[in-house]
């Protein structure tokens, strides 16, 4: 675990605003931001079940996928991916992320759209103890009770002088835990992935308090959609403040915190913390998307 800090942003916005980053994606090489918290927890309960499979799910580009193929090999644990899609099972050297976690160890099982929706279902996962043996399950994204419990380890002592602290949302998991450990005094503000108001119902499971809010104004069409306004924002935060951001999360959160401020969504003098939850990994296969739309490529260095 590499030391996590808090980067200031060189923007003078209005109001006296201040606005910081934390850079939870350099916490690991390939286990990054919230990724490496919602697996630490769970990874040290397989160990004490004496469990010598990971068994999970995600789509063709998932950071979870890669993070959990990466973290199976380090812990000498064995890693098996469901994957979205049928359509992909030849098509791996084709996908940086499916290639990333074959070449680190996991066995993939490819189905159909239709039986991946029953992913959550007692028969479905039954069928995958017949095939596979016994296994220990993570969920899709990696949300359960020990990865919020994990995701409340982000916020630390320093963090007490901001008022705000904002992050990306997929399956709830990050902004739970931020939630729980966040201070009487400040607004926890998510940013949903995705399209739909099913998250919050998802939230208050693990949540414990309500100082938070969803602000859904920024998928900017659903999950996995970017436009061109949208990457030549990331390339520009990218060129003035030297941090990458990724386009499915953290590079939309990014988007509509400094748009909100340029709408005098928050008071004067807020002192704003953004959480930088990783998925950079990601970005080699969007921008094989992005050449085929004949759209610019996202920058991840000089």
């Amino acid at each position: 675990m590499n030391p996590v800090f808090n980067q200031h942003i060189n923007i003078n916005f209005p109001n006296a605003i201040s606005l910081a980053i934390k850079r939870e994606d350099l916490i690991h090489p390939f286990v990054s931001g919230n990724k490496f918290r919602k697996l630490k927890y769970n990874l040290l309960q397989a160990k004490a079940e004496k469990k010598e499979t990971l068994l999970t799910f995600g789509g063709a580009f998932s950071n979870h996928i890669a993070a959990v193929a990466f973290a199976g090999k380090e812990q000498g644990i064995k890693t098996i991916g469901i994957i979205r899609g049928d359509e992909l099972f030849d098509k791996i050297e084709e996908n940086p992320t499916l290639k990333f976690a074959q070449e680190n160890g996991m066995k993939f099982e490819f189905v159909s759209r239709e039986d991946y929706r029953l992913k959550s279902e007692t028969s479905f996962l039954e069928n995958l103890k017949d095939k596979f043996g016994d296994f220990y399950l993570v969920p899709e994204g990696g949300t359960n009770e020990l990865a919020v419990k994990g995701c409340e380890e982000i916020l630390t002592d320093e963090d007490s002088v901001f008022d705000y602290v904002c992050c990306a949302v997929g399956t709830g998991g990050t902004i739970s835990g931020l939630i729980n450990c966040a201070l009487p005094n400040q607004k926890i503000l998510g940013f949903p992935a995705l399209k739909g108001d099913f998250l919050k119902d998802e939230i208050r499971i693990f949540a414990k308090k309500d100082n938070w809010n969803l602000i859904s104004d920024y998928h900017f069409g659903g999950y996995g959609k970017v436009n061109l306004e949208l990457i030549e924002f990331i390339n520009a935060f990218f060129e003035e403040n030297k941090v990458p951001l990724d386009p499915i999360y953290t590079g939309k959160m990014v988007f509509g915190v400094i748009d909100l401020i340029s709408k005098n969504y928050f008071p004067a003098h807020s002192k704003i913390l953004l959480i930088h939850t990783g998925g950079l990994q990601g970005i080699e296969g969007m921008n094989i998307k992005l050449k085929q739309k004949k759209l610019p490529i996202l920058k991840t260095n000089d």
